[in-house]
């Protein structure tokens, strides 16, 4: 399955241009935060794929206005032809807001999919907005990662882990798209950016 990943920034050449190569072949996106509603919108016109988000620090905006024709997978266990997907979006709180959680209150998220794990026998995809901790995130509370999403990764080895919030910008040394933590591999999906389960 092609899955076109989306995070953080709306891609010009999708929005703004609409290069409809860019969407050949995909039949499944995944959106994982910081996005204007009115661009994921946008691409339900132009593809039969269904369109999964979570919210990220910045989409306050979505509790009064959704993207329309999509999906929000937040703390649920979605599954689509097979492919199970976890969704927990939000960002460590660094300030009193929506969608930002302290490590407490997203493992506390994490332990209300419990039982969904167990009788789904896993998943497949992890898909949130942060990162998990020491996995592509950086040291300042704003874009530190989440431990509870390491510790989902250890018990459950899901194939990939895909987040947004840590900007190539943000990154200090080489900025990478993916890594491997055991046998997950993490893509950070800023932008855009395909992968294929």
């Amino acid at each position: 399955m092609k899955i076109l990943l989306l995070a953080d920034i709306a891609d010009k050449a999708l929005w703004d241009f609409l290069d409809r190569k860019l969407l050949e072949g995909i039949e499944l996106v995944l959106a994982c935060g910081d996005l204007p509603a009115e661009y994921l919108e946008f691409l339900t016109c132009f593809t039969n794929a269904p369109i999964l988000y979570v919210h990220g620090n910045h989409d306050s905006g979505y509790e009064t206005k959704p993207p329309e024709g999509c999906i929000c997978v937040e703390d649920t266990l979605y599954v689509y032809k097979g492919l199970r997907i976890v969704g927990l979006g939000g960002s460590a709180k660094y300030r009193p807001a929506p969608n930002m959680y302290t490590e407490r209150e997203m493992a506390r998220r994490a332990r209300r999919l419990w039982f969904s794990l167990h009788r789904h026998r896993g998943f497949d995809i992890l898909m949130t907005h942060a990162p998990a901790r020491g996995v592509g995130d950086q040291e300042n509370l704003t874009h530190r990662g989440f431990e509870t999403f390491n510790k989902l990764m250890d018990r459950w080895k899901p194939r990939y882990m895909v987040h947004g919030h840590v900007h190539p910008q943000y990154v200090t040394i080489d900025f990478q798209r993916e890594r491997q933590y055991g046998e997950t591999t993490v893509v950070n999906a800023y932008k855009r950016y395909v992968i294929e389960v």
